[in-house]
């Protein structure tokens, strides 16, 4: 049994100084404790006590590259020893934009922000203005960020709308978030064409964008049904409504493409983040000239101190890089892995006895207990039981496993087969205590 006592310590100190005593709401519901890092490289995380991890968690997705990557770390270094931030323009700047240009089906132009809450805000403002409309779709299980215009409450089997005018509203995500902010967002069920086709015939002309993962990562790693994102991208095509892939979490991870490349979809707009610099703080919005010029030409205010800055674009230059060499060949390796982890979980499952879904699609799935068959929509997800699933995540760190509590896995370009016979090992262990 693994013991935790310098992270327990450390959490207590850090509560006196830190609100809640970490720095995002989502590592607070780790348990037994949130963990401190001591050090980190490759796949593995060793924590201030000294237990090592083989991590699957990879900093909630960026760290596609694993830790402290050499290449990337170096070239980063490199750069930084120039000045990490001028407040004027540099090379870095051409160079990674001509790239992602080159690499992202959709990208005539580009332009840089710090994180995908705020390549979402821009891409919103891009299509607002371009359309000259305000109305946004997104949908139910979709996460695009936490900025006040679109984070919305997940509805639950536990949330109930006491209030009769409550019925069409869209509640927010948070306690103190603006009460107005959602008035121009149509929240639908994602893989419901239909629903879709009623929203677009009753507001079409006042809708300015549909923002969507092309994946639903976040909540189940659904995909698409057959067809269903074709049929978006026709309908708005007809409606002139701009669309935006959100791939924050696909993009660089589906392909070096992203999703819209791996699907030969073309969106308007896409957000990427996370993986896009390997973990250094880098998001961008790419997409059509026609809408990315009204950055240009000053109609669409772009801020940002720190954007673009020599350090950033030296990691995404480093990223891409290391991820398109010997054609790509690292994407392959990455899905073989994950393949083999996934169906290495669902023997397991089997052998103890213990009903479960894992949805998977390139080096990320997320894995659920639940008595239903299969996982494809929002719905059936909010099925599971997320209780057995936080239990399942925190004795998997006696095994010296790392995941996120809520069943998202990620692997990384440096995780060996090696990693992932012990993670079958060690998951086969905790189901049998637990069943």
């Amino acid at each position: 049994m693994r013991t935790f006592n310098e992270s327990v310590s450390k959490i207590e100190e850090s509560k006196k100084y830190l609100a809640g005593g970490v720095s995002s709401f989502l590592r607070g519901a780790m348990k037994p404790i949130p963990l401190f890092v001591k050090t980190a490289s490759g796949s593995h995380v060793i924590d201030a006590d000294g237990n090592d991890y083989i991590d699957y968690l990879l900093a909630y997705g960026p760290l596609i590259l694993g830790h402290a990557d050499p290449e990337l770390t170096e070239k980063t270094y490199q750069a930084m020893k120039s000045g990490n931030a001028y407040g004027l323009q540099h090379d870095g700047e051409i160079l990674l934009s001509k790239r992602l240009t080159e690499v992202l089906p959709c990208a005539d132009k580009v332009t840089f922000s710090g994180s995908g809450t705020e390549a979402v805000m821009l891409a919103l403002r891009l299509a607002r203005a371009y359309t000259n409309r305000q109305k946004v779709i997104r949908f139910h299980g979709h996460y695009h960020g936490w900025s006040d215009a679109i984070f919305t409450s997940f509805p639950s089997p536990d949330l109930v709308k006491e209030n009769s005018d409550q019925a069409d509203r869209v509640l927010p995500g948070t306690s103190g978030q603006s009460e107005s902010s959602l008035q121009d967002i149509i929240l639908l069920p994602w893989n419901d064409p239909e629903a879709l086709k009623q929203a677009l015939d009753m507001y079409g002309e006042q809708i300015a964008a549909i923002i969507t993962e092309p994946v639903m990562c976040n909540s189940g790693c659904i995909l698409p049904k057959p067809g269903y994102l074709e049929q978006m991208r026709e309908w708005t095509q007809e409606l002139g409504i701009v669309l935006i892939f959100d791939e924050v979490i696909t993009g660089f991870r589906l392909g070096i493409g992203g999703a819209h490349g791996r699907f030969n979809i073309k969106p308007d707009l896409v957000t990427m983040g996370k993986a896009v610099a390997g973990g250094v703080p880098l998001s961008v919005v790419a997409g059509k000239e026609e809408i990315m010029d009204l950055v240009a030409t000053g109609r669409v205010n772009h801020l940002g101190t720190m954007n673009g800055n020599t350090m950033v674009t030296a990691a995404g230059l480093a990223t891409i890089d290391i991820l398109s060499k010997n054609n790509n060949a690292v994407f392959e390796k990455m899905e073989r892995l994950t393949q083999n982890l996934v169906s290495g979980l669902r023997d397991v499952m089997l052998k103890n006895g213990v009903r479960g879904v894992i949805n998977q699609i390139g080096p990320v799935f997320h894995m659920m207990f639940i008595q239903e068959d299969e996982v494809r929509d929002f719905a059936t997800f909010q099925k599971r039981d997320a209780a057995k699933y936080s239990l399942f995540a925190e004795k998997m760190l006696d095994e010296g496993i790392l995941v996120r509590p809520t069943g998202l896995w990620y692997v990384s370009a440096v995780h060996s087969d090696e990693d992932i016979q012990r993670t079958i090992e060690g998951a086969d262990r905790v189901l049998q205590s637990m069943e």
